[in-house]
């Protein structure tokens, strides 16, 4: 095996350990965050290694809620088993020891959402979501009349989240 062989299985076997370690599907974001924070990995990199994976049946790629998520399959369990051993042992005690903390910011970072787009000119579409354990609880789609309000509005619920999102609740589940 050449040197740059090795590399390739390694970062393949790292994916696999890391997905391992989530023990449950993880959005695709939150995998590339993961993986970047842990290894020296670049995004073209991680989307070949993934695409291999995939073909060779050692991840499952699916979309739910709007959301692209992956998980580890029993043949990538298997392969895992066999190959663990390969993994350099400093990237497995950098996975270790920063996954918990890494995989928290990350959630944390993910679980609120929000972005705009254009519908016309001036008209903008605004897109607000509180996602955890990988279900939308909470998705919320209005109209704003001007990119500094969508930019606004979207500032607003990223920073806020936690406090708009029961007002709205209540609000929306008051009797009249």
């Amino acid at each position: 095996m050449t040197k740059t062989d090795e590399i390739l299985a390694d970062n393949k076997i790292l994916i696999l350990y890391i997905l391992q370690k989530i023990n449950k599907p993880v959005s695709y974001k939150e995998l590339l965050e993961l993986v970047i924070s842990i290894s020296d990995m670049n995004y073209f990199d991680f989307q070949q290694f993934l695409l291999d994976l995939l073909e060779d049946k050692f991840i499952l790629k699916y979309e739910q809620n709007e959301e692209e998520l992956i998980e580890l399959t029993h043949e990538g369990t298997n392969a895992l088993e066999l190959t663990i051993d390969m993994l350099p042992g400093i990237l497995k005690l950098k996975v270790d020891s920063n996954f918990k903390e890494n995989f928290t910011k990350i959630k944390e970072q993910f679980s609120v959402f929000a972005e705009y787009s254009p519908i016309t000119e001036t008209d903008f579409s605004v897109k607000c979501k509180i996602i955890e354990n990988n279900i939308t609880i909470f998705n919320l789609e209005a109209n704003a009349g001007s990119r500094d309000q969508a930019k606004q509005i979207v500032k607003n619920w990223n920073n806020n989240a936690s406090n708009i999102y029961p007002k709205i609740l209540n609000i929306l589940s008051k009797e009249e």
